[in-house]
């Protein structure tokens, strides 16, 4: 495997702090899963890191930030620190994959089984 194959973080762990400029991402866990769809809301400027700005081109259609991960070749959280930056500047959509399911109130489910017991 040649050198541009390797990891970032493979001997070099210092490159993912730099990236991330020291953050983690535990605060964008509550945000972003593995799941999670991402699309690109603008193009990439001049000004951008190059993380950033290779976020933007691959994500012109929705990809998962486990996608995202293996195509930059950077760890999920790593990933979740700069698409929370991206997130925060209007530049990427992010979208649950499911939507979570809406559950009927409970006294509605009560009332329903009571109804039921009637019969």
């Amino acid at each position: 495997m040649s050198a541009a194959d390797q990891d970032w973080d493979e001997g070099h762990p210092e490159r993912l702090y730099v990236i991330t400029r020291g953050r983690s991402g535990m605060a964008a866990r509550t945000t972003f899963d593995l799941v999670t769809l991402v699309v690109s809301r603008s193009e990439p400027t001049p000004t951008l890191p190059p993380e950033h700005a290779a976020i933007l081109r691959i994500c012109g259609s929705p990809l998962s930030v486990a996608e995202i991960s293996a195509h930059l070749r950077l760890p999920v959280s790593v990933i979740t620190v700069l698409l929370t930056d991206l997130l925060a500047e209007e530049r990427i959509e992010a979208r649950a994959s499911v939507p979570p399911a809406a559950l009927p109130d409970r006294a509605l489910l009560e009332a329903v089984i009571h109804g039921l017991q009637k019969l």
